[in-house]
């Protein structure tokens, strides 16, 4: 049995690993459709009925909701940029703790990796419920409940991209004499910056996204009337408020892209 990856192989046949890696994945997947009622045929004839929802949309916008609109996405970018703040500067500490190279004993390292699985493994939705049982009403639970969310992730993403900066740098500045703290501070934080400015501005993309489906839960932002009007097939808001997520993601996706390509021309013209 040929268990290599490469391709063409000595027989000039497929690799046999290649093969199986493709093929059960799908038989295990058809064969465990039925179980997540997984149905071709419904999947089939609802295709005419998304079709016609979606015709629906393109109708006269309600201008007269306008003013509400602007009022709610107000709301739900700054609960976005709010909770991403808050967020960037407790997970910083906890991903530097949580990656192998700069946590100062594996113990430390454990349990933050615990703390930030932990934290993620709620969605905001429930960490909404439960700020909104305690907080009441309003954008504050929701901006807690994306701060939180967040720190799990975010400080992930810190802890994985100092882990893998090159080590040389390191070993550089200990060579001099320099502590821990300045290692981290001047050789690892600034090779992984390129990867946390990306990682930043996908989360501010997720959070946007997230707290404009907070609202359903009470916890302010764009979700409320978002709800609202698909319950009641309003679909002069609908398309509005679309196009309005829409152009917010894309206007970050935009700036993701300069602040990265920035901070890696920085980073070359530097070495």
């Amino acid at each position: 049995m040929n268990l290599s990856w490469y391709w063409p192989t000595p027989n000039g046949k497929p690799p046999t690993i290649a093969i199986l890696s493709i093929v059960l994945p799908i038989a295990v997947l058809t064969l465990t459709a039925s179980t997540v009622d997984i149905s071709y045929n419904k999947v089939f004839y609802a295709l005419p009925r998304m079709l016609d929802f979606t015709q629906n949309l393109w109708v006269m916008p309600d201008w007269q909701y306008l003013p509400q609109l602007g009022e709610k996405m107000l709301e739900t970018v700054e609960m976005t940029l709010l909770a991403t703040a808050l967020a960037v500067v407790i997970s910083m500490p906890l991903g530097i703790l949580a990656a192998k190279n700069a946590s100062p004993h594996p113990w430390i390292f454990r349990m933050t990796r615990d703390l930030l699985s932990f934290i993620r493994a709620l969605p905001e939705l429930v960490w909404a419920l439960v700020f909104v049982s305690a907080l009441g009403l309003g954008a504050l639970p929701g901006i807690m409940a994306l701060s939180l969310v967040t720190v799990g992730f975010m400080g992930k993403f810190i802890a994985e991209s100092i882990e893998v900066v090159d080590s040389k740098a390191i070993e550089g500045l200990e060579a001099t004499g320099c502590t821990k703290f300045q290692s981290i501070l001047y050789a690892m934080l600034p090779q992984a910056v390129p990867d946390f400015i990306g990682s930043l501005l996908y989360i501010l993309d997720h959070n946007l996204r997230a707290a404009s489906i907070l609202g359903l839960v009470g916890a302010g932002g764009i979700g409320y009337d978002m709800v609202m009007a698909m319950r009641l097939f309003n679909y002069e808001r609908i398309g509005m408020i679309a196009l309005s997520i829409y152009a917010i993601v894309t206007f970050l996706d935009r700036l993701s892209d300069v602040f990265r390509q920035k901070a890696i021309g920085g980073i070359l013209n530097a070495h």
